[in-house]
């Protein structure tokens, strides 16, 4: 019997041990987000099946700006970890500080696009019914950025230190919130207006500043002032500020960037000759597609913490041994979800199930099976994707994700989408196009990490 048979599983696979203990609570939270998700629409199908394409639509739109300001404040993460790493434990409060700030102030700047919901949705050309759903629920999701960006700025706290356990916490106020509020604000239980779609926007926003509050009390405990001096640091940096923004703002950016060309996608997706079908379509794949890619998020953002934390103690060759471990982790699990779209694709369909527009729902039943083999394809990719890209950022190469978020997609996704929307079968193409994208990705974020320049990066200061 070779030696390593006799040991724990534990030694025989110590990068999966030091990944899990990091991600899976991460898991769990970011299940409870995609939880939080998948009640709001399916509540929302379960209303009308329009009010679910349009939540789709709006999502794409709202992402954009809301991904910048989020993962902005939340890259307080690697921050946290590598001054953890490298025992400089006094600088973490000062830091969670200024993500707070930022947190602040383009959460008020966010409600400006309140008045500007009209002319973006009427710019769309999707039909009179989706666009006044669509602006509606955009309105009320303005309110909901503040308390997210701040909920990610607590969450990034307690991430770095690897204590990942308290975001589920977090996380759980929010969901437990936003599905009590869905049931009274979206069909009128309780004596209140049935608010359907902006209803939801509404539950979202109230249940994100119960989130937010509650993570703010985790972080400003007692304890944390004495190790991290949380409270009594509360006094804006403008140096820290600005090598916190030299870093954050270019990973914000990349989901942004993301975002922007998704919503692009997704607006292609509903001008097309069956565009409230395809919309509709498209956003339960999404939202089904969440079930796989969450989870790996989770995994991903463990890998970041564990390469902040050793690149901050200045031990490159662990850090490679979570990227590697975490990338195994991510990809099982999402090829066993990936199986499951493609086999059991009717069991997700009747979920949002709803009757009320039979003709609708004839076409949308008809795409969504095609649609979910498409997911269960570039989700395998994703699951490279997370990895490197959360390996990159969480040693500070945040400006080539950036690049990459930038070039990438529109040559691979949006233009072939334009090229081929008025085609019979253009929510395939489309769908194929999002998959070489995604793919392509892939590949690029693997080419840079094993080129290992991120082995010598740091965000913290000497």
């Amino acid at each position: 019997m070779e030696i390593k048979d006799k040991l724990p599983r534990t030694h025989r696979f110590p990068g999966w041990a030091e990944v899990l203990r990091i991600s899976l609570p991460l898991i769990i939270a970011n299940s409870f987000w995609n939880l939080q998700l998948t009640v709001d629409r399916v509540m929302l199908g379960n209303f009308s099946t329009d009010s679910l394409g349009a939540a789709v639509a709006v999502m794409g739109v709202f992402w954009t700006p809301m991904a910048l300001l989020q993962q902005t404040a939340g890259y307080s993460m690697t921050f946290v970890a590598q001054y953890f790493g490298a025992h400089r434990e006094h600088e973490i409060g000062p830091l969670v500080w200024q993500s707070i700030y930022i947190s602040i102030f383009g959460g008020l700047l966010f409600l400006l696009l309140i008045f500007a919901s009209a002319s973006i949705f009427g710019a769309m050309g999707h039909s009179d019914n989706m666009r006044l759903l669509e602006e509606g629920y955009f309105s009320a999701l303005c309110f909901s950025a503040l308390p997210t960006a701040v909920v990610a700025a607590a969450s990034g706290f307690f991430t770095g230190l690897g204590r990942t356990q308290m975001v589920i916490w977090i996380n759980g106020v929010g969901l437990i919130a936003n599905v009590i509020l869905d049931y009274f604000f979206i069909f009128g239980h309780g004596g209140l207006p049935a608010m359907g779609i902006v209803g939801a926007g509404y539950a979202t926003a109230l249940a994100n500043c119960a989130a937010a509050a509650f993570g703010l009390f985790l972080v400003f405990r007692k304890p944390n002032e004495k190790s991290f001096l949380i409270r009594s640091q509360w006094r804006l940096n403008f140096s820290l500020m600005k090598r916190f923004l030299k870093y954050g703002f270019p990973s914000g950016l990349q989901w942004s960037l993301e975002g922007l060309a998704f919503t692009v996608f997704l607006i292609m997706i509903g001008q097309m000759p069956n565009g409230d079908a395809a919309l509709s379509a498209s956003g339960i794949a999404i939202t089904v597609m969440l079930l796989a890619i969450l989870p790996a998020m989770g995994v991903g953002q463990g890998v970041s913490v564990l390469v902040g934390q050793h690149l901050g103690d200045n031990d490159a060759p662990k850090a490679e041994l979570a990227v590697w471990s975490g990338l195994q982790i991510a990809a099982i699990y999402i090829a066993t979800m990936g199986v499951t779209f493609v086999v059991f694709p009717e069991f997700y369909l009747n979920l949002f199930h709803n009757p009320g527009n039979s003709q609708l729902w004839s076409e949308v039943s008809v795409m969504v099976p095609y649609l979910l083999m498409f997911v269960a394809f570039f989700t395998l990719f994703d699951s490279m994707n997370f990895v490197f890209s959360f390996a990159l950022k969480g040693a500070g190469d945040t400006k080539f994700v950036t690049l990459v978020a930038l070039v990438v997609p529109w040559p691979l996704m949006i233009f072939p989408t334009w090229l081929f929307k008025d085609h019979a079968d253009a929510i395939y193409w489309a769908w194929g196009a999002c998959s070489l994208f995604i793919s392509t990705q892939a590949l690029v974020y693997w080419r840079r990490f094993v080129g290992g320049l991120w082995k010598s990066m740091r965000v913290i200061s000497d």
